[in-house]
């Protein structure tokens, strides 16, 4: 009789540190530990079993957090330091009863950022969070204790976006251009979840490799809100979970020297609409900033699509800062290569650090966290009348909501309470938004394949 051997679904295990973080205070681990106002408990054990749980093949952060409700993360102090005791674990994280090394790095990268945010930025007198200049020190400052500003190479780090939810077709050519960067010497930045995100950097290790590149960067920029529906892929070996959407924006434009937008969804157009309002911003008018839209030969009519949208809403002016580039990996990695030569004489003319742009003007309307509420999402300015840029922030924080109520546990238990989110304005402008959501439902971009689509919001064409 042949014997099989049952996996187990779930794991218990203490866990030493590797990466980050070896010792903490006992003031830190009190926070850590509680689960009252002010605790940090509650968030740490949200952000650890994000990544424990990567490789999922759910979106929903809400069935995450029911599926391993009885998930546990604790503090324990030994001799050396600290460990982590972990009870029913994904087992996924583990080979063998022993933790995977790289999710073991990324777990304490959120242990790190986890703290550090607390005690150095949140609450601390230091960084007033109301103005502009000060919400920009905390994206450095929260980076640089990740140690992603400290590398003394020449400016060569793409941002890469797009949808968790694309098909195989526009992933496997993800790939194709994260090989082309990869063979240019360009390092790969995304938001760290599947999909998209996952497929440059994919294709950038093999491109690393060719050339004998063996210090490439693969670096992940997350938040809260999103880790549990788009945990860090494997090849991710630089993790920064920043405190909410908005500085994650801001670190990917800080730090990035380029930009590649592929395929995807509201989250895609969320991101599009942020960078387009930074950069049609008259103060950032002289500044280089490479931006590449491109996809493969199937996506050609969704990047029309996007297209005009763009001038539907924001203008001719739009398309001046962007490239549309279809079917081609090798000349939209020429483009960033030769983009960020442009980035690296003009910061070098203007003094300004490679590592992370200081000069680039960044609205305060941009800054604010959207708390995304029913009457928040009604409330929002979608009027021609507008100045360009006030337009883009409004219409990101629009695509922002749809993604809290796709995805995020808050969103999706309020849209389960009051129903769908109502987006009104000029009826030109929500009128080519309801059909440019329509198009993204129609071609299964809200959600994960296989994964049917209920609407979290609705359009009101006043």
């Amino acid at each position: 009789m042949e014997s099989s051997t049952v996996i187990p679904e779930f794991v218990d295990a203490r866990v030493a540190p590797r990466g980050a973080l070896e010792t903490l205070s006992q003031e830190e681990i009190e926070l850590l530990l509680s689960s009252g106002q002010g605790g940090l408990y509650p968030l740490f054990r949200q952000c650890a079993l994000a990544v424990l749980n990567a490789g999922s093949d759910t979106d929903d952060a809400r069935e995450i957090f029911d599926r391993y409700r009885d998930f546990d993360i604790r503090i324990v102090r030994h001799a050396f330091g600290v460990k982590l005791e972990i009870k029913n674990a994904p087992a996924a994280a583990f080979v063998d009863g022993h933790m995977i090394r790289g999710i073991k790095e990324l777990l304490f990268a959120v242990l790190r950022d986890v703290v550090y945010t607390a005690n150095e930025i949140v609450n601390n007198d230091r960084f007033d969070l109301s103005r502009p200049q000060a919400i920009t020190n905390a994206v450095f400052h929260i980076l640089r204790n990740a140690g992603l500003l400290g590398h003394k190479l020449r400016p060569n780090l793409v941002v890469c976006w797009g949808g968790h939810s694309i098909n195989r077709v526009e992933y496997e050519y993800t790939k194709k251009v994260g090989y082309q960067l990869g063979l240019r010497g360009l390092d790969v930045c995304t938001g760290c979840g599947p999909g998209a995100m996952k497929g440059p950097m994919k294709g950038a290790t093999i491109g690393h490799a060719k050339q004998r590149i063996a210090a490439g960067r693969y670096i992940g920029l997350t938040e809260p809100g999103i880790i549990a529906a788009e945990p860090p892929n494997p090849i991710v070996n630089n993790l920064v979970i920043l405190p909410d959407i908005e500085k994650r924006l801001e670190a990917f434009v800080r730090v990035g020297h380029g930009l590649v937008v592929f395929p995807g969804g509201v989250g895609t157009a969320e991101e599009i609409f942020y960078i387009l309002g930074i950069l049609l911003d008259p103060a950032n008018a002289g500044q280089p900033f490479p931006v590449v839209l491109s996809g493969p030969r199937e996506s050609a009519a969704y990047f029309e699509r996007i297209r005009a949208f763009l001038v539907g809403t924001l203008g001719e002016q739009a398309l001046a800062r962007i490239r549309i580039v279809i079917d081609d990996p090798a000349e939209v990695a020429r483009i960033m290569d030769r983009g960020v030569d442009e980035v690296r004489e003009f910061r070098k003319k203007n003094t300004d650090s490679y590592n992370f742009n200081w000069l680039m003007r960044i609205d305060p309307e941009f800054q604010q966290p959207f708390e995304v509420t029913h009457a928040s999402m009604r409330t929002l300015r979608l009027h021609r009348d507008l100045p360009v840029h006030e337009l883009a922030a409004d219409l990101r924080r629009a695509f922002s909501g749809i993604v809290s109520g796709n995805v995020k546990e808050p969103g999706i238990r309020a849209i389960e309470r009051h129903g769908p989110f109502e987006i009104v304005g000029d009826t030109a402008i929500t009128g080519m938004l309801d059909e440019l959501l329509a198009s993204f439902v129609a071609q299964g971009r809200m959600k994960l394949p296989g994964t049917a689509y209920v609407p979290c919001y609705r359009v009101v064409r006043s």
